[in-house]
């Protein structure tokens, strides 16, 4: 053979690598198809979440999952499609920008004085004897978030209905202001609004006209796929959360670009590199639906797992992965310190990251459900880049998004596979 045809057969052959490996192109359509404005946040009140849901079923099928199923469920969530308004002493301000809605809030129309609360010289019985003056006669009762979390009991009173004349809360949350939360399965007495200190600072009067939608049963569902391996009497998993906060109003929506079309195009890449390189064991990619509404597409799957949970040789929770942070943080559940060990081993050899930092578990993704339950796992999430303080707020967008992560937790996780 010539020297030419060697080098053609040896060029084709490092394309087809390449081909099997991360593909960022691939990585970034997805992350940017799902933060955009046709998936309106991937929430629930507009149909968001469920279109994404459906947009992944394709993508599973075109990179080569040999099945793909929708595994229903349902939940009772509160959500603002609707009328989004606040002035401040005149001044119109932002909704998404200058302020939001807890989770749990009602709606709220009208005209309130605003009580400051005197936090440098907090007095609880002063506080509630000026609330019972007329001029403060339905109040919205203000301070900061952490103040307010400190002082638990008081302000936990004035969101209670006839506990007091005010008629809600307002608590300031540096800019930029999170929609802190999705999880809304119930509604509070009053309402509760985040605004930035300085769209509030001095503030008398405040005009509002906020309107919410409480949905019981409202239907989502997990969108499962599945890369057959040499044998099936265990399994790896990897998860991801599609969903995200939705919709603040009519105009305004989380893109989510990090939170999580990151994790989630990643199970896409991933999906289709086991296609194209058959595994030993079966592959599962979990592309979970109401994580935002606190963790119930992966407790549901947990429930009503499609492979018995302990056929699960590892899981990998991958939520925020869009970043640039050079040390990876993980929690890891008991059973998984084995594995863990292996983790340190490969990026001390390959040094995916300076370092991997990793902190005590908790129920803050959807690899908690499967700790929980005895299965070795380990989550994965990039945080303090760039890109993390952006994170529940409406500037996660692909016009903010960072990717430096993706290679390497897809590097460190497959070879993971490859050795454990």
């Amino acid at each position: 053979m010539h020297l030419s045809g060697k080098l053609l057969i040896l060029l084709l052959a490092l394309a087809a690598v390449q081909l099997g490996a991360q593909d960022l192109t691939h990585y970034k359509r997805v992350v940017k198809e799902l933060s955009s404005a046709k998936y309106q946040g991937r929430g629930y009140a507009c149909g968001g979440a469920n279109k994404a849901g459906k947009y992944l079923e394709k993508e599973y099928r075109r990179a080569g999952a040999d099945e793909v199923l929708l595994q229903p469920f349902s939940i009772d969530i509160n959500t603002f499609p609707g009328k989004m308004s606040l002035w401040a002493d005149g001044k119109r301000l932002t909704p998404g920008v200058d302020f939001a809605m807890r989770e749990y809030s009602p709606g709220v129309r009208g005209e309130f004085p605003v009580y400051h609360v005197d936090t440098l010289n907090f007095d609880i019985e002063r506080m509630f004897a000026d609330l019972a003056k007329p001029e403060y006669a339905d109040a919205l009762v203000c301070c900061d978030f952490w103040f307010a979390y400190r002082h638990k009991e008081p302000f936990a009173r004035l969101q209670k209905a006839g506990a007091c004349n005010n008629a809600g809360l307002i608590q300031t949350w540096t800019s930029p202001i999170k929609f802190y939360k999705a999880y809304g399965e119930k509604i509070v007495d009053k309402p509760i609004i985040w605004v930035t200190p300085e769209a509030i600072a001095g503030v008398q009067k405040v005009r509002v006209d906020v309107e919410n939608k409480f949905l019981p049963g409202y239907g989502l569902f997990n969108v499962i796929a599945k890369v057959s391996g040499a044998r099936h009497d265990s399994c790896y998993v990897f998860t991801a959360h599609y969903d995200h906060l939705g919709n603040l109003g009519r105009k305004v929506y989380y893109p989510g670009a990090n939170d999580n079309a990151s994790g989630t195009a990643a199970l896409v890449t991933l999906a289709a590199y086991y296609a194209k390189n058959r595994p030993q064991f079966d592959v599962y990619f979990l592309s979970f639906s109401g994580e935002d509404a606190n963790l119930r597409g992966s407790e549901y799957f947990a429930n009503h797992p499609v492979v018995p949970l302990e056929r699960i040789k590892y899981l990998f929770n991958l939520d925020m992965i869009g970043d640039n942070n050079p040390v990876q943080y993980c929690e890891v559940s008991d059973v998984g310190m084995r594995g863990f060990a292996l983790f340190e081993r490969i990026n001390g050899e390959k040094k995916y990251f300076q370092a991997l930092n990793r902190g005590e578990l908790a129920a803050n993704s959807d690899h908690y459900p499967f700790a929980t339950r005895g299965v070795p796992c380990i989550f994965l999430e990039n945080e303090d880049g760039d890109a993390f303080p952006f994170y529940h707020t409406i500037y996660d967008s692909w016009e903010n998004a960072v990717f430096d992560s993706y290679e390497p937790v897809f590097k460190l996780v497959t070879e993971f596979i490859s050795r454990f």
